[in-house]
């Protein structure tokens, strides 16, 4: 007789398992999430169907018409206005980054010895990205080293894919202001993790290519031996031009001196205390003279510098303090903006327009060009990247709509992808802007970085079937949704702890960091073989790797971990979803105990 908990029918009379369902959907409907019964009825990473719960435009009376209109537009000046003050927040959520980082960010740049090493170079790359939370910053660091002459175009190569990846930790921490409901959480974790995993797999193909033949180096050097580059207007900052009015009230930083702390040339705050400067006339002067020539007959300074004008300057707290209050106040902002785009999108997204509108974001060509789709949400998404100027703007906002059901992830993907795009073309015109001397580096290396991403698509998007980021963050997104801590641990691990401990083997040299990295890298390698195998073709393994039940319990499960997590942690974030509840309400009805050998 077949057991229950495999899927099989109780043929004991007693047992309602119409009734377990149901109690499971009503749990699930009280969390406001859809969750897929253990049958696979329904797929959790369907777009939820939006309740149209007003009355048609022809029903409503003329009040209710004028209080409709007026409701609309309250809503939509509200979702404009948080998302507005969302954009400030991450800006100052940067700049907190960098007070509590950048001394950080220029020394770990100083060691060339370790910058050699290819593997140091990628971790130095997310490392400092993290640390000063902008692609941009860490970006203008390595040019300014390549022109300066204290780094080499190759070993630039791996900080910048190191860059890359580390840009993709903001919309994680995004999501995760949506890990109240499991169906949003499952969404925006999901969307958040591809970018990751993309630039993570596009990493393990390019980098050890990029070490045996230098192949993004070379690249970049025939593309820039093909132009004559002259030097360049600056592209216009469209976001700094908006948030600057909130922002500049808040904090100003010096960025210069991130990268002067980094060629050895700065060691003072980053906190400006000077925004400018004027000419003052001493009295007495002829006015027969020039300006600049009576200044220097008086022997006085021809400029008087102008204070600035926010709410640190000429504060006498450190860096890393005025950054802890930077931090806890734009994390705090934030996450209240986040909740209150979330409110509002799932109030909104009640009528027949919203399911228009979210029915042509997600929407296909006609056949045979339903492939152009993809290609054409990559523009999109270069193109606002290069509007906003700024990839973590763009894919933080991406991420909630995600959530709540607006965009799904096949389409997101394309999107995600056309962002990296975005971000090289501005940091490419920005290069093409820098002083003569620096030019050529600086546009080798914006180079490098444009052909990085180019290589990733033709990689994991060109063709379906490799579009492996897609399935893999679907599976992390699943686990999540049950076990939402594995969200911290994954923030931890991949961006922060991993990469400190290849760091710091890095230190010991390359023949310790291939000694002790090296078996670990293929033992993970050989895991996931072996589970793709267990799943598709198990006949090929030998029956002892067929499962691993032969392994302890919380080697091949996260339940032992996840009741170490949700006794250390009761909360209703850290506790099990009602999926694993239905489970443990089958485990222990007496009508299945009674009617099963179990």
């Amino acid at each position: 007789m077949t057991s229950p908990l495999t899927g099989g029918q109780v043929p004991h009379p007693a047992l309602d398992t119409v009734d377990l369902v149901d109690w499971s959907l009503e749990n699930a409907e009280a969390s406001g999430s859809a969750l897929a019964l253990e049958e696979g009825d329904t797929d959790p990473w369907a777009l939820p169907q939006l309740k149209d719960t007003g009355q048609s435009w022809k029903e409503l009376s003329v009040t209710g018409r004028v209080r409709w209109v007026v409701g609309g537009i309250l809503k939509a000046s509200g979702l404009l206005g948080n998302l507005y003050l969302f954009i400030c927040s991450l800006d100052t959520l940067s700049s907190a980054f960098q007070l509590l980082g950048s001394k950080v960010a220029g020394d770990i740049f100083k060691d060339n010895q370790v910058l050699a090493n290819p593997v140091a170079g990628l971790v130095i790359g997310v490392l400092v990205t993290v640390l000063v939370q902008s692609s941009s910053t860490s970006s203008s660091i390595v040019v300014s080293m390549v022109a300066s002459k204290l780094l080499t175009i190759q070993a630039s190569v791996p900080i910048i894919m190191g860059v890359n990846v580390g840009t993709s930790v903001t919309s994680t921490l995004v999501s995760l202001a949506q890990s109240g409901d499991m169906g949003e959480f499952r969404r925006a974790f999901g969307g958040s993790a591809v970018h990751g995993i993309f630039n993570w797999l596009t990493v393990l193909i390019l980098l050890p290519l990029e070490s045996a033949a230098a192949v993004l180096e070379r690249l970049s050097a025939l593309a820039l031996g093909a132009t004559s580059l002259q030097p360049g207007a600056r592209a216009p900052d469209i976001l700094k031009v908006l948030t600057q009015p909130i922002t500049h009230l808040i904090i100003q930083l010096d960025t210069d001196l991130i990268t002067g702390s980094a060629t050895g040339n700065a060691n003072s705050s980053l906190i400006k205390r000077w925004c400018g400067a004027r000419a003052q006339m001493t009295k007495g002067n002829s006015s027969a003279c020039g300006a600049a020539e009576c200044f220097r007959r008086n022997g006085t300074s021809p400029e008087d510098k102008l204070p600035c004008h926010h709410l640190f300057v000429g504060t006498v707290l450190t860096d890393l303090a005025v950054g802890l209050i930077l931090l806890a106040a734009s994390l705090l902002m934030l996450c209240t903006c986040l909740v209150l785009i979330v409110k509002l999108l799932n109030s909104m997204l009640r009528s027949r327009v919203a399911q228009a509108v979210r029915t042509v974001i997600n929407a296909d060509f006609p056949f045979p060009f339903g492939w152009l789709s993809g290609y054409l949400a990559i523009l999109v998404g270069a193109g606002l990247t290069f509007v906003v100027q700024s990839s973590s703007v763009f894919t933080a906002a991406i991420v909630p709509l995600m959530g709540v059901g607006v965009i799904s992830m096949e389409r997101a993907y394309p999107l995600f992808l056309g962002s990296n795009i975005g971000t090289t073309t501005t940091a490419l015109l920005a290069a093409l802007a820098t002083p003569s001397n620096m030019l050529l580096s600086a546009v080798q290396v914006a180079l490098i970085h444009f052909l990085f991403n180019l290589a990733g698509i033709l990689l994991w998007y060109v063709v379906p079937a490799l579009r492996l980021p897609i399935p893999v963050a679907k599976r992390f997104g699943d686990l999540t949704a049950r076990y939402r801590w594995v969200a911290i641990a994954y923030l931890l691990l991949s961006f922060l702890l991993l990469p400190l401990a290849a760091f710091g083997l890095s230190l010991a040299g390359s023949t310790v960091l291939a000694a002790v990295g090296g078996p670990v890298a293929g033992l993970l390698l050989l895991v996931v073989l072996v589970n793709v195998l267990q799943c598709h073709r198990p006949t090929w393994l030998p029956h002892c790797l067929r499962s691993w039940a032969w392994l302890p319990h919380w080697l091949h499960s996260l339940e032992p971990w996840d009741g170490l997590v949700t006794h250390c942690c009761p909360c209703q974030a850290c506790s099990a979803p009602h999926a694993t509840t239905k489970e443990a309400h089958c485990y222990e009805n007496p009508e299945v105990l009674a009617s099963q050998h179990l």
